[in-house]
């Protein structure tokens, strides 16, 4: 049997303690969608002092082929104009890094510049 009272066994009950620590918190973004200018607290200039209602903490984002949802690592903006009657579009939200360097699945380890598709737009 060990004895934890003898001095070079003190520490383990502080490493045990470290585990216990929640190493995976995630970052807090904000989250919003506005098209044609239909919610001004998404739009551009940002003035993060308004929008409370579209703070999410934490934020949490999915990870292709697993199901759940995970500490995000980056917060996001994308802006663009659909093609077919030039709309306009501004999404905000968070993601994570996967590890991967595929563009199907790293909207934020890549530079993205070029057209996409929205809601089969």
């Amino acid at each position: 049997m060990c004895d934890l009272t003898q001095g070079k066994n003190r520490s383990l009950p502080y490493i045990l303690n470290l585990s216990q620590l929640n190493l995976g918190l995630a970052i807090d973004c904000f989250k919003c969608m506005s098209i044609n200018n239909n919610y001004k607290p998404c739009e551009d200039p940002f003035h993060n002092n308004y929008t409370l209602d579209i703070y999410e903490s934490p934020c949490l984002g999915g990870k292709k082929g697993r199901d759940g949802l995970f500490p995000a690592t980056s917060c996001i903006k994308i802006a663009g104009k659909f093609d077919d009657n030039g709309d306009t579009i501004v999404l905000r939200g968070c993601a994570l890094d996967s590890g991967t360097l595929t563009t199907d699945t790293e909207i934020v380890r890549m530079s993205h510049c070029g057209g996409f598709f929205y809601d089969d737009r």
